[in-house]
């Protein structure tokens, strides 16, 4: 009978997904994937300065354009034409550095959130010819090209191999590489995911030597998740009986994987490894060659990323020594700290917080400091490279305020001048020689215009100027930004009211935000989404960025440290009570997703929302992944307190605030383990809410339709309860 009562219980948390005047179909424009601007593509730049490679829009073609009149000059590959092999269509390329060989892949599947697996070819250019990568390992991960192109290393269950062009040869680098415990040249989930990285190889500039990391996931805990046969891409040997999918997961204080440096000399095929002397390295989630064969650095965090070293080596001898630490004694290293590094030949660029904003920095190979590049009130939020021929920097950054992002380029001298406009949100695409970029600009009303300028400022062409896209919307609503006052601090917002607002009358209000460490969403920028389709419905959105959000400096994003979420909650709550004072409000709920789902949850169990949504919402911090929990909370040994006061699983009793909570079943990312603690919790004090699972969807929900059933279903709980 307790079965049957339990059946019962459940059955009532999944209300049926019904709405008398919207569908689904209605809700799809404004969603992904159909909401995605149009862009000009991969533009590949080739040696001679003139030209560019592009893959044609249905992948049958490789087509060479001239860089200024944008004019077809060659098809380069024609996949109905190639000789001893073909493929229906090319999903992706990579050109050799010499151009004389074009990698190209087929039957993309995917690994994790950016890796995948395919088959690879090797396109010979001169002759036409076509032939697989590997005849012994049908599909491949993360080729590499030697720099002289003449060998390409890549990985294949786990292991390493280099096929050699010139004698049509294949060597295997590693051989210990095994599902859940071995991985070589590629980084395991955790590093994926939160390093941003697919590849773990480097190559020599001489293609003497390769350097790969390897991953050993032995001790790390195994988890798995169950798979339905479902409907959506149906898998059908779980007709009957469900499956699993098993990966390794580090959990806040469990086990990492043992991440070692080793280094593979080509002719004699013997591997060394490179240690290091340091006992606290944790994580290297970096590792490139510098400029020279006996210059390879490898990039190391600490458990409690707080400290990064970087560490110069000489791959043969194995010697290595410290090149450059940066330290952060009140919160963590930001990762723009490893991911805006550059190396050229006689120095290297790395960004770091060490003045209380992010700002770049030149060094040299001797580990001094040659100059600041950039400095002020700003942060820097992406670094483009350096441009030899004018000695010149180009980044992106806050320079224009917080809520803009433009482009600068510093000049030998250091003076710093906006490429582009100086309001909204601007991006660059570089050449590799820094001659041509590609300027991509948007703001609230303007869907992202690319633009091709050479480097001297001098106009080419528009590539895309999304006129078509922006027509699909019509009149849009109105979006306007403010700051509030929370607990002394001046906070950004943003709203967006429908098109023919009216003071007079009462709206209900969703406080949408994310909310997360160094996030940003209040922004001058183009995204359309969900927001504008309720606002359609008789909604006000408004959006306001809390503590430890990025864009305004070290101070105001590291208050977090070791206690996520209590500042967060506090400015979140301030934000809902200020929507409330408005004389044209009626009603507040709030919502998010992934982070913003765990304040969602956080924020109803301290206030009184009228209603609130949380979509793949982090329950506690023990249950999310080691390098992203402990960045910011440290192990939950070391904090045992922040952990359980962190949690909206602690608050479950505090909850008043009717709940809906949207899950995939198979989450990689924030486990379905978060969403069931938590309900758990709340039937434990005899609560209820809404819930939706999504059979077999990740974390992003979407793929036949998901996406619009997420918000649809999101529409009809907040119809019922702020209407």
């Amino acid at each position: 009978m307790k079965l049957k009562y339990d059946i019962l219980i459940i059955a009532a948390l999944f209300p049926a997904v019904e709405s008398k005047a919207v569908r689904a179909d209605d809700i799809s424009p404004y969603v992904y994937p159909e909401n995605t601007v149009a862009s000009p593509g991969v533009m590949t730049y080739l040696n001679d300065g003139k030209s560019y490679m592009q893959l044609a829009d249905d992948g049958t073609r490789l087509v060479k354009y001239d860089i200024k009149s944008g004019e077809e000059i060659a098809t380069v590959i024609d996949v109905a034409s190639t000789r001893e092999n073909q493929v229906k269509s090319i999903e992706g390329y990579i050109l050799s550095p010499d151009e004389s060989h074009i990698l190209i892949y087929a039957g993309k599947k995917p690994v994790y959130r950016r890796s995948f697996k395919a088959k690879y070819y090797v396109y010979e250019v001169r002759h036409n010819v076509l032939k697989p990568l590997s005849v012994e390992h049908p599909e491949q991960q993360s080729p590499v090209w030697s720099p002289d192109g003449r060998m390409i290393a890549f990985v294949s269950d786990n292991n390493i191999y280099i096929r050699k062009l010139d004698y049509n040869t294949e060597v295997a680098v590693t051989g210990d590489g095994k599902s859940n415990r071995v991985i070589n040249g590629v980084p395991d989930w955790v590093y994926e995911e939160e390093f941003d990285t697919t590849c773990s190889m480097a190559w020599s500039p001489d293609n003497l030597t390769l350097c790969y990391l390897k991953y050993n996931e032995t001790d790390v805990p195994l988890y798995s998740f169950p798979l339905y046969q479902g409907t959506c891409e149906p898998k059908d040997q779980y007709e009957l009986y469900p499956g699993s999918y098993s990966y390794k997961y580090p959990v806040a204080g469990e086990p990492n994987s043992i991440v070692t440096l080793h280094s593979y000399d080509v002719d004699n095929r013997k591997t060394k490894d490179i240690t290091f002397s340091d006992s606290q390295i944790e994580y290297m989630p970096r590792i490139a060659y510098a400029g020279t064969p006996e210059r390879l650095v490898a990039t190391t965090l600490n458990r409690s990323q707080n400290r990064m070293e970087m560490y110069v080596i000489n791959p043969k001898s194995t010697v290595s020594k410290s090149l450059y630490v940066d330290e952060n004694n009140t919160g963590w290293i930001d990762p723009l700290a490893w991911e805006g590094t550059r190396f050229y030949d006689d120095f290297f660029i790395v960004m770091s917080e060490k003045s209380g904003y992010n700002h770049l920095y030149q060094y040299s190979y001797s580990g001094s400091q040659m100059r600041q590049i950039t400095s002020g009130d700003y942060d820097v939020t992406e670094y483009y490279g350096y441009d030899a021929a004018t000695a010149s920097h180009y980044c992106q950054s806050t320079f224009s305020g917080p809520v803009n992002r433009v482009v600068n380029r510093i000049d030998a001298k250091g003076k710093v001048s906006v490429i582009g406009e100086e309001h909204g949100s601007t991006s660059l695409l570089c050449s590799p020689d820094m001659a041509y970029y590609t300027i991509a600009y948007n703001n609230v009303t303007t869907p992202t215009v690319f633009t091709l300028y050479a480097a001297s400022g001098k106009r080419l062409r528009v590539l895309e100027d999304n006129s078509e896209y922006r027509s699909r919307y019509g009149s849009l609503p109105v979006k306007e930004f403010f700051t509030i006052s929370s607990d002394g601090y001046t906070l950004n917002g943003s709203v967006l009211k429908p098109a023919d607002f009216n003071p007079s009358r009462k709206y209900p209000v969703i406080m949408s935000q994310y909310s997360g460490p160094g996030s940003q969403e209040v922004l001058d920028r183009w995204r359309m989404d969900w927001d504008y389709f309720f606002v359609s419905q008789g909604y006000i959105v408004m959006t306001v960025d809390g503590r430890g959000t990025g864009g305004r400096g070290k101070e105001f994003k590291n208050v977090v440290y070791r206690n996520l979420g209590h500042y967060e909650t506090i400015d979140q709550i301030a934000a809902a009570k200020y929507a409330g004072s408005l004389p044209y409000v009626s009603k507040v709920g709030i919502y998010g997703w992934s982070y913003g789902g765990y304040e969602s949850l956080l924020a109803a169990s301290q206030y009184g929302y009228d209603a609130a949504v949380a979509v793949a919402p982090v329950t506690d911090w023990r249950y999310y992944d080691s390098v992203y929990a402990e960045r910011y909370m440290l192990t939950p040994r070391e904090n045992e307190e922040g952990y359980r006061e962190s949690a909206p699983i602690s608050y479950v009793d505090r909850i008043m605030t009717p709940l809906l909570i949207m899950h995939g079943t198979a989450d990689d990312n924030v486990h379905l383990m978060n969403t069931m603690q938590y309900v758990s919790a709340l039937q434990s004090q005899g609560k209820l809410c809404d819930m939706l699972l999504f059979p077999n969807m990740n974390h992003s929900i979407y793929g036949c339709g998901a996406r619009s059933l997420v918000y649809l279903n999101m529409l009809d709980f907040f119809n019922r309860n702020l209407k």
